[in-house]
């Protein structure tokens, strides 16, 4: 009659590409306890450090958001891993890393979303606190923001819109609304890739970034078209990235949210900004979800949402 944290049953690993260095990157996900919360570890350095997802330590948030130790110790683009783990609702988590960057695969969700598959969810013994929103907070930068806003339902819902100046991006196809559920991520938006335009990758990799970016982990727009082959994998693909990615970087709070969260032209720094004034304005209340409902509807819920609790 409990809402259990969660973490994986076993460990699991995959090998890829770091996005700047374009070195290999191997990543383990080892279970975690309790309370742990999610921990990144990099076992390259010794001693290994521990970096917890913490919103204050993202001190990165141009092409990825990264997350700078107090002794200095980096870890880059860890957005769309953040997301995954997000929407399975896992809370407890170790992350292990030979090197300062989470590999970014083929510049989406879709391989984590495998890996938590093949290793699997258990119940830990704790009931999963949520933040819940209580009041709007909201962060602008010029004509962007971001804002978060209660609920009536314990769900949530994100709405964003994005606006380039490029033949390609289509007001119709600039907005995306979708209710956050495991399912809905794994079916929307974990396939998603990242963009960005040809003459900014140039200019990125000739000053030693970038290097491992290509046409097989992201989606390059030249001045007038996209150059991938096989073209996008939805019509509306950038914006359901960019919600991806917000994802991602809200959960850097180490919660899962239910209210509202709306975006206009927002990226990685907003993100982090609103987290931050979130905690800062102590704009929510920690819920459990205990006795709520008999343990099978519960489970019977877990599998089509992690936000959706209170049987009818």
């Amino acid at each position: 009659m409990t809402i259990f944290q969660r973490t994986i049953k076993q460990n699991i690993e995959v090998e890829g590409i770091g996005l700047h260095s374009g070195n290999s990157v191997m990543l383990r996900l080892v279970p975690a306890p309790v309370n742990t919360g999610i921990v990144f570890r990099r076992v390259d350095l010794d001693p290994i450090p521990e970096i917890k997802a913490d919103p204050y330590l993202v001190k990165e948030t141009t092409l990825c958001t990264g997350l700078v130790s107090d002794e200095g110790v980096r870890i880059q683009t860890i957005e769309h891993l953040m997301a995954a783990i997000a929407s399975f609702g896992i809370d407890n988590l170790y992350i292990e890393l030979n090197s300062p960057e989470v590999p970014i695969m083929d510049g989406s969700s879709a391989a984590f979303v495998i890996l938590f598959q093949e290793a699997g969810l258990v119940h830990q013994e704790a009931a999963k606190q949520f933040f819940r929103i209580t009041k709007k907070v909201r962060v602008e930068d010029g004509d962007k923001f971001a804002e978060l806003t209660p609920s009536t339902t314990n769900k949530f819902n994100l709405d964003f819109t994005i606006d380039f100046n490029h033949p390609v991006f289509s007001k119709d196809l600039s907005h995306y609304n979708m209710d956050l559920s495991t399912q809905n991520f794994i079916d929307q938006l974990s396939r998603c890739r990242t963009f960005g335009f040809l003459k900014d990758i140039e200019y990125l990799q000739q000053n030693g970034l970038c290097r491992g970016g290509s046409l097989a982990n992201a989606i390059v727009l030249d001045e007038t078209r996209i150059i991938n082959e096989e073209g996008l994998r939805y019509n509306n693909e950038f914006v359901r990235h960019k919600m991806l990615d917000a994802i991602g970087d809200l959960f850097l709070c180490n919660h899962n949210l239910i209210g509202n969260y709306t975006a206009y032209k927002s990226g990685h720094h907003l993100n982090n900004q609103l987290v931050r004034k979130l905690i800062a304005e102590n704009a929510f209340e920690i819920v459990t979800f205990e006795g709520q409902a008999n343990q099978e509807k519960v489970d019977a819920l877990e599998q089509k949402t992690i936000h959706t609790y209170v049987a009818a």
